[in-house]
């Protein structure tokens, strides 16, 4: 069995071809490869909009893989001591750590700038 047969999930929804020589193509993005620490700019904010009044702390306009973000998120709250999550490029974690947060990022190497 190919690897293409293997992975019919990613193939839900798509017309059945009668071609032996069909090659299925995803359209998945690829995505952006990590630009180095030194070279990213990473913005904090305080937030706690929509959130039933509790403050947050935003990061966010980061460049790179999903898995890198998580990295840095997991890195972030495992050094601020609070929970959070990551996701859309963005990563929020609980509470207004704005100040912490840019020491541990510029520790880093990563330049921020406060919102």
């Amino acid at each position: 069995m190919s690897k293409q047969q293997q992975n019919w999930k990613d193939r839900l929804g798509t017309v059945y071809s009668t071609n032996p020589d069909f090659n299925y193509q995803t359209d998945d993005d690829d995505e952006v490869e990590t630009l180095p620490n030194e070279k990213q700019i990473l913005h904090i904010q305080k937030d706690n909009k929509l959130r039933k009044g509790k403050i947050v702390t935003i990061v966010s306009n980061f460049i790179g893989k999903t898995e890198d973000l998580e990295t840095l998120a997991k890195l972030l709250k495992t050094k601020c001591g609070v929970g959070g999550s990551s996701k859309d490029g963005e990563i929020i974690i609980q509470g207004d750590l704005r100040t912490k947060i840019k020491e541990i990022l510029e520790k880093e190497s990563f330049k921020t700038k406060l919102r």
